[in-house]
């Protein structure tokens, strides 16, 4: 089985329609993503009108949990008083009611095997897993939820990282991001997961993961951030990927 996870599209249409490009290219058995659809960009409503109109299972990000907040008047409108003021009722009503956490358990060789899609970390939906995360406290968050694998994004800064423990080996997988790479490389990224009979909890090599960049064009997102109310700093980190 070959999974695609992707996430922290954050308003970018152009780089959303070049991922569902290549993802479609890949015949993938499904596809899931780990929030935040929204800020950073102009685009909101059609990201999640996109992710919505294809039926994608999706969890909530940070930035779609601030659109719980009540819409405030502010001077100097933040990103996500910005963000809140485009999204319509239907899509934050959407946003604001999805799950925080979503799991797979698989059954190979008489054996479970559980994946656990999360945002940040199973602590907090903006824990930043980094991956230098203290290997104790992620051997806890993941025994706690009897995850093999966790699967985040958040940071932007995809990697996968496998700790060994007693009873085996734990995966992390952080897919980076779609709408706001900030690993250097400007190409959005995203993260294909394959299983097979092989993939059990002893098994090292339980899993395989690749990370696929694809190009998308940067300048139409970053020059529809320079003349929107958004902060143009955001343009330059589109490019450079920072």
């Amino acid at each position: 089985m070959r999974i695609a996870f992707f996430s922290d599209i954050h308003a970018n249409l152009p780089a959303l329609e070049a991922f569902f490009k290549d993802v479609d290219a890949e015949n993938v058995n499904a596809i899931y993503c780990l929030g935040d659809l929204v800020g950073y960009n102009v685009w909101p409503n059609e990201v999640v009108n996109a992710i919505r109109e294809r039926n994608i299972p999706t969890i909530m990000g940070n930035h779609d949990e601030a659109l719980l907040l009540p819409i405030v008047q502010e001077s100097n409108p933040s990103n996500k008083g910005i963000t809140r003021a485009m999204v319509t009722y239907d899509n934050r009503d959407y946003l604001i009611n999805l799950p925080r956490h979503l799991a797979h358990n698989f059954i190979t060789n008489h054996e479970p095997f559980n994946l656990l899609m999360v945002h940040g970390s199973v602590k907090a939906i903006n824990d930043y897993m980094v991956v230098d995360y203290t290997e104790k406290e992620v051997l806890d968050m993941m025994q706690s939820q009897k995850a093999d694998v966790l699967l985040c994004g958040h940071t932007h800064k995809p990697f996968h990282r496998v700790i060994k423990n007693e009873n085996g080996y734990k995966h992390v997988v952080n897919i980076g991001s779609v709408g706001k790479p900030k690993d250097g490389d400007s190409r959005l990224c995203y993260a294909i997961v394959e299983l097979n009979q092989n993939t059990i909890p002893s098994n090292p090599n339980a899993i395989k993961v690749t990370f696929k960049r694809a190009d998308y064009d940067i300048e139409k997102a970053a020059k529809a951030l320079e003349n929107s109310a958004f902060n143009s700093s955001y343009a330059e980190g589109l490019r450079v990927a920072k």
